[in-house]
């Protein structure tokens, strides 16, 4: 907290204190803070207004109950969560997690990212983020059809295309979202394309959308290369995590001349020198939902049950699996081993301590706020369909995504240079999007 300027130190005192024990959302308000020290310094009004006191406050904080009755006809109960953050630039919109560590904080602290990822893309879209404490892991597909069901019996209320839009997330997918999709559609009596995003192609969906934030931070990183004149082109590179974002990040890593040689899920990680086989890979993960192991069975490859993805030497790397999964140890085995770009395709999985070591010495680092938004900003092309029951095609939404990526990366350099920190891609992003929701914010009075 030292690091704050001394006009923020208080209101960080004041999340701390009306927060207590939600690390990650406390992490999330530092990581945001810490940047907006230089703006306040070259705009004070924004701390006259107390702007940054109210965006760290949620708009509504919801928390139902979410009783369903599995195979063996246990009733079992979860708790599901909607963190509603800031509606300044328009209708809340953020994914669903379901995943046993989803708690109030997680929900807070990924709603909060939510608002300036969304800013950034130059959609008219707030940020929002919910989920609930349900594992699908093992459940059979009758079971998460009923725990669905429950789960948006509750949520309905509190969504709409012109409220609040939610998407998939973690432990969501389209079988997810299918299921939630149909149980609105029940209660309402409304076929309301656009109050969820991540819908099947023949049913409202766009394409583009599940690759998207995989592509998007690739797109990103790529034009964070050509800043030192580089390319993916002949790079080797790491990709920790084998799930939605991964395996896309994989894809188009592979389509511009890159090399992935590792990936990994919560059992551990695979190294395949000749690169990761991008067909197998989805049949195990997407198809039979197995474990990473099964690849290195089938392929001349190393499986590691025990250790950590990032000692496998690499010039980028990707962290694309959870929040805080690369420590500072890490980094600095990165850095050892020559790395030049780290960018982040999951919520905030490299720890603050790991990013300065990245940045003080000298490698390019891409916030997730950033570098993962194409998810969002394909789900925001997707509600435009919507709107205008229309379809596009895969090249034009792709190429839709691409223009939005190397935009935001063009909104975060020139931030950081009117700064004068050139090259600091968090500062860029944090100050560029809370400018925007600021701004919005006084614009509409006290709220």
């Amino acid at each position: 907290m030292n690091r704050l300027d001394p006009a923020l130190t208080p209101l960080y005192e004041l999340v701390l204190q009306r927060n207590p024990g939600e690390t990650e959302f406390h992490q999330a308000v530092l990581e945001v803070m810490d940047s907006l020290g230089a703006v306040v310094r070259k705009h004070p009004d924004y701390a006259d207004a107390r702007v940054i006191a109210r965006l760290c406050e949620p708009e509504r904080q919801i928390i139902f109950r979410v009783p369903w009755v599995d195979d063996k006809g246990r009733i079992e109960i979860h708790r599901g969560f909607r963190v509603e953050f800031n509606s300044a630039l328009g209708p809340y919109k953020g994914g669903i997690r379901f995943h046993p560590s989803v708690l109030l904080g997680t929900v807070k602290f990924l709603g909060f990212e939510q608002i300036f990822k969304n800013a950034l893309t130059g959609l008219p879209i707030g940020g929002a983020k919910g989920g609930s404490d349900f594992d699908p892991k093992g459940r059979s597909d009758m079971e998460i059809m009923r725990f669905c069901q429950s789960f948006m019996t509750e949520l309905y209320r509190h969504i709409g295309e012109y409220t609040d839009v939610p998407a998939g997330d973690i432990g969501v997918g389209g079988r997810e979202i299918g299921y939630l999709f149909g149980q609105y559609k029940r209660i309402t009596n409304r076929y309301e394309s656009a109050v969820l995003t991540g819908k099947g192609i023949g049913w409202g969906g766009s394409q583009v959308r599940r690759e998207a934030t995989g592509y998007g931070l690739v797109y990103f990183v790529e034009e964070m290369l050509k800043t030192k004149g580089g390319s993916f082109d002949g790079q080797r590179v790491v990709v920790s995590g084998s799930g939605n974002v991964a395996t896309y990040a994989i894809e188009k890593v592979h389509q511009l001349g890159g090399t992935v040689v590792a990936c990994s899920d919560s059992s551990g990680y695979v190294v395949d020198e000749n690169g990761i086989d991008l067909d197998l890979l989805k049949e195990i993960k997407e198809v039979r939902r197995g474990r990473i192991s099964e690849y290195a069975q089938q392929r001349a490859a190393t499986f590691v049950g025990d250790g950590s993805i990032w000692d496998v030497p690499c010039k980028v790397a990707l962290p694309c699996a959870t929040q805080n999964e690369m420590d500072e140890a890490a980094a600095l085995t990165l850095i050892r081993n020559g790395c030049i770009a780290v960018g982040e395709g999951a919520n905030m999985p490299v720890v603050p301590e790991a990013v300065k070591a990245l940045r003080d010495a000298g490698v390019l680092f891409a916030p997730g706020k950033a570098a993962n938004a194409g998810g969002v900003a394909t789900s925001a092309l997707e509600m435009q369909q919507n709107a205008s029951r229309d379809s596009w095609s895969f090249e034009f939404t792709e190429g839709r995504l691409a223009e939005i990526m190397k935009g935001i990366h063009e909104r975060c350099a020139s931030t950081a240079e009117e700064y004068d920190v050139p090259g600091n891609y968090v500062l860029g992003a944090n100050a560029a999007a809370f400018v925007q929701v600021a701004d919005a914010m006084i614009a509409q009075g006290v709220i």
